[in-house]
């Protein structure tokens, strides 16, 4: 089997793992060196608790996994300063991932936190007080 394969094969079983599931940082240190990832996760895990990954696209080059995605969860804890709303969200974002020995070493990702602000229809930005 070719780098590039087991590059996205590692990747699906590392998203399996935690989509749906307790993010902890036991879980996601077995996958990750990245630590500023680990705590991302481990952020959003506490604001949508058990989130679901669902991939629409993957692809691999080198030493580096794009993954297409959707996150899908409750939100229960504040998020951008909006406290829980309890709604059901489900917001795409993209995340690469660069891949080591098994080891997910660095990564960086783009969200669409406005559509995830809209889904919870907040109206306007909170103001601290």
């Amino acid at each position: 089997m070719n780098q590039l394969k087991k590059n996205k094969e590692f990747i699906i079983k590392y998203i399996n793992a935690m989509s749906g599931n307790l993010k902890t940082r036991e879980l996601l240190e077995k996958y990750n060196a990245d630590s500023a990832l680990v705590d991302n996760i481990l952020f959003m895990d506490s604001v949508f608790p058990k989130y679901e990954v669902l991939i629409d696209e993957i692809l691999a080059e080198g030493d580096r996994v794009m993954v297409r995605a959707r996150l899908k969860g409750k939100h229960e804890g504040d998020f951008l300063g909006i406290p829980a709303t309890h709604k059901e969200v489900e917001t795409p974002y993209v995340v690469r991932y660069e891949v080591h020995n098994n080891k997910i070493t660095n990564s960086w990702l783009i969200s669409d936190s406005l559509s995830l602000v809209q889904q919870l229809e907040v109206r306007g930005m909170p103001t601290k007080g």
